[in-house]
């Protein structure tokens, strides 16, 4: 059977742009693009031309990509002609194959927000368009606040799409700007509108996840007859967002009915780096990736019963409806108190460590996990220390470096200029190959702010590790998470470190203890030495 072609059309670069504190740089926006391409978008919309300087430097400098490159603008003002509009020429100029201009379809806006008649508006449409067209441009039209524009008055809403269809627009995108619409509006006015006239293979859908449909509602526009989505990584957009591509993606290519009856320019080959194409993004905008993210979260396969690591042993599909693998994700199974020996027994065989049924030290890792979690530690989401701790427990675990002490001081003091500041500082003595380095660091950001204790500390700690360092000079920490919990005799501090590499890895690592700082430490040596294990380092 015959598959019908879908267009997935990006926007992370002007609408992704527009959430609040999302400012990308063109070195950010030129990053993304690749991205993007190697993925295999059809369509990468790179900003407005004109609007700003850095949208502006991205169209000279990007080049040549494998996608087609649309440029962003608005219809021409009333007044004067299309030819003679400043704004639209300079959409114009930056020279894509692709212009997409956004205009009204709802009457309301259209006397409200730009004061002019209905038909002024229609005009400057369908002016717009054949003047993008008679350049030899490919023209869309975002018709902007469309669905609701429909529902308050179809026939303008319909008057307005028409327009831009005649004057030879190659795609209608249908926008639910406001992002109320639900799932059976968007698919019934979908098909209202294919039946006035405009083909579904012109149209186009563009939702925002005001009420946590975008996805769906990019779906019902699809099965009643929409061949173009646009969205954006990992859901990036104004307010709540618009519709995620990393989510609609792999729903297109491996859930039916979409998988057998529509193909896309994304291969099933490349969905495997759908994972590190969002992680992409995060690490651009310096945000820790959302666990429970679908698809490529790292919860998304996490398996946390015991009941439910032993069925995923004998089959996985019993409790995954994807091969984590096919979106370049992977399988978790987290150890907790509640975990059974089947659980055990599966996270360790994916650290490497196969330990067979029955064996006595699988019950006394099992009772060190209890017995630590009793005290406060939690190892739900901290892989990586689990894994340390199972390896110790097997008498596994290479002693990399010994830390002989460290010392943290803050200081209150006041700045060249009169201020007030605080600065932090650590000092940490470590052992390796028999000979003592004692590593000093302050912890001050490049805007010369205290970055406090536990940064110092993590800096200090990564100075010099001699023959190690080579191979911790990619960690970052990402994120830095403290609750104070009972561990059962009094109050402790539980702290949860996620760090991160060049290599694209994360991985998370829990301390313990009534004081914080040291709490910190031993998160941050777990994470240290969780990466030198992973790297092959040599004792």
């Amino acid at each position: 059977m015959t598959r019908e072609r879908l267009y997935l059309y990006d926007t992370t670069l002007r609408d992704g742009q527009q959430t609040q504190g999302v400012q990308f740089s063109t070195t950010e926006k030129l990053r993304i693009t690749q991205v993007l391409s190697d993925l295999g978008v059809d369509y990468i919309e790179g900003g407005w031309p004109g609007a700003n300087p850095t949208d502006s430097e991205y169209f000279e400098t990007v080049g040549q990509i494998a996608p087609t490159l649309a440029a962003f603008g608005m219809t021409k003002r009333a007044g004067r002609s299309a030819e003679n509009d400043d704004v639209l020429a300079a959409v114009l100029n930056a020279g894509t194959p692709a212009v997409c201009i956004v205009g009204k379809s709802h009457a309301f806006h259209v006397s409200t927000a730009l004061g002019i008649s209905n038909d002024e508006n229609t005009e400057n449409i369908r002016a717009s368009i054949a003047h993008i067209v008679d350049q030899g441009r490919e023209a869309l039209f975002d018709a902007e606040h469309f669905f609701d524009g429909y529902k308050s008055d179809p026939d303008y809403a319909l008057e307005a799409v028409h327009a831009a269809h005649a004057a030879g627009a190659r795609w209608i995108v249908l926008c639910d700007t406001n992002g109320g619409s639900l799932p059976e509006e968007v698919g019934h006015i979908t098909r209202a509108v294919i039946a006035s006239g405009i083909p579904g293979d012109r149209l186009g859908i563009h939702t925002h996840n005001d009420t946590e449909h975008a996805v769906a509602n990019s779906l019902a526009a699809v099965s009643a007859g929409a061949r173009q989505i646009q969205g954006t990584l990992n859901g990036l957009g104004e307010r709540c967002g618009n519709a995620n591509l990393i989510t609609l993606i792999p729903t297109l290519l491996l859930k039916e009915p979409y998988a057998s009856a529509y193909e896309t320019g994304v291969t099933l080959d490349a969905l495997k780096g759908l994972k590190a194409a969002s992680r992409v993004l995060d690490d651009v905008l310096n945000r820790v990736p959302a666990k429970q993210a679908a698809y490529i979260g790292s919860s998304a396969f996490a398996h946390k019963a015991g009941l439910h690591a032993s069925a995923i042993a004998k089959n996985p599909a019993t409790y995954e409806h994807i091969d984590p693998a096919l979106v370049g994700n992977s399988r978790i199974i987290p150890m907790s108190n509640q975990a059974g020996q089947s659980n055990l027994r599966e996270r360790l065989l994916r650290a490497g460590l196969e330990v067979a049924p029955g064996d006595a030290r699988l019950a006394r890792i099992l009772d060190r996990i209890k017995e630590q979690e009793a005290r406060g530690y939690s190892y739900d989401t901290a892989q990586a220390s689990f894994e340390l701790l199972a390896r110790r427990e097997l008498g596994l675990l290479p002693d990399f470096f010994e830390v002989k002490r460290y010392r943290v001081t803050v200081e209150r003091r006041r700045n060249k200029r009169g201020r007030m500041v605080s600065l932090s500082e650590a000092v940490v003595v470590v052992k390796i190959d028999g000979r003592k380095v004692l590593n000093v660091s302050e912890s001050q950001g490049e805007d010369g702010r205290d970055r406090g204790p536990v940064n110092a500390l993590s800096r200090a700690l990564a100075k010099d590790l001699g023959p190690y360092q080579h191979i911790i000079d990619d960690m970052r920490l990402v994120d830095f998470k403290v609750r104070i919990t009972d561990g059962g005799t009094e109050a402790v501090t539980r702290v949860i470190i996620d760090s991160a590499d060049a290599a694209g890895r994360t991985w998370s690592t829990v301390g313990v203890s009534a004081n914080i700082v040291d709490a910190s430490f031993d998160a941050l040596l777990d994470a240290i030495n969780w990466k030198l294990l992973r790297d092959g380092a040599e004792v």
